[in-house]
């Protein structure tokens, strides 16, 4: 661990939250995401992958939409994030865009679209940025993604970073297993605070033990985002299917807010069952 003195956040003002459900009709931007650590404001993300989802986390508050490699699994029903490509996730990020007025919008560069040089991820950023509308991008990995950090935000690309369980390297970690016990926290301050240097506006800290992130929140001026990292970071962010209950399986951080799997079950049978009876559609429900 590092022996410096952590950075103590200015305590939250008494005034309303600012980021998470503000009036204003504008982007939020990076800078909105920097004053709300200065001020020591929490925030949620979520992810989102069409228009009509992303309308909705837009309507309730929800500031930051990231349009994650996640889409691997819940969209397109691979079992790691490995497959997708930029060209699958561009359509949805374009949607996601189309569908929010306020949200910053950040789109994943997805598994070997920025791993081989600064120059590959530029390539990669500018497509999701041109054609898919995105906002900024999301990369995983500590120092050895540093020169692709310094090349995109010196291109004017922000940069959200993202370290701990990085589910693009899960067959080197070995699985999805909590990272950063012991000696390994050290490594992962380190990358955070690499990140921060080669100009990344936040970091994510994913299934990492949460004194250790609340270590890195501390240490950092950037905001810290957590997923399975406890409530020391400075925001959190879910996959929405996992939240909201549409997944059949989740992790141990996960809480689910409803039920929505159920609900579209139950809806899908009583269709069927009408549809079996010939009561849908009735009169109501018909042109003259």
């Amino acid at each position: 661990m590092s022996t410096s003195a952590p950075k103590t956040p200015t305590p939250a003002a008494s005034a309303p939250n600012a980021l998470y459900g503000g009036t204003t009709s504008r982007r939020v931007t990076v800078r909105d995401i920097a004053e709300a650590k200065r001020r020591g404001e929490r925030w949620p993300m979520l992810t989102a992958y069409d228009a009509l989802t992303a309308r909705v986390f837009d309507d309730a508050g929800i500031p930051v939409l990231l349009v994650g490699d996640s889409a691997a699994m819940v969209v397109y029903g691979h079992d790691s994030t490995i497959p997708v490509t930029v060209d699958d996730l561009v359509p949805l990020t374009a949607a996601v865009a189309r569908g929010t007025s306020r949200a910053l919008v950040v789109a994943d560069l997805p598994f070997g679209s920025f791993q081989a040089s600064p120059e590959q991820a530029l390539a990669s950023a500018a497509r999701l940025m041109k054609e898919g509308g995105a906002h900024a991008v999301k990369l995983e990995g500590g120092h050895r993604v540093a020169p692709q950090v310094e090349t995109l935000v010196a291109a004017g690309v922000p940069v959200m970073g993202h370290v701990g369980l990085t589910p693009q390297s899960v067959n080197t970690l070995g699985g999805y297993r909590v990272q950063g016990r012991g000696e390994e926290g050290a490594r992962l301050l380190a990358d955070a605070k690499e990140l921060e240097r080669a100009g990344a506006f936040s970091v994510v800290l994913e299934c990492v033990p949460k004194d250790l992130a609340a270590d890195i929140t501390a240490h950092l001026t950037i905001p810290t985002i957590g997923i399975g990292a406890g409530s020391g970071t400075d925001a959190q962010v879910l996959v929405w299917q996992d939240m909201a209950g549409l997944s059949p399986r989740v992790a141990k951080f996960v809480k689910e807010y409803a039920k929505i799997g159920d609900a579209l079950r139950d809806a899908a049978s009583a269709y069927a069952e009408e549809v079996v009876a010939g009561t849908f559609p009735d009169e109501e429900h018909s042109y003259a």
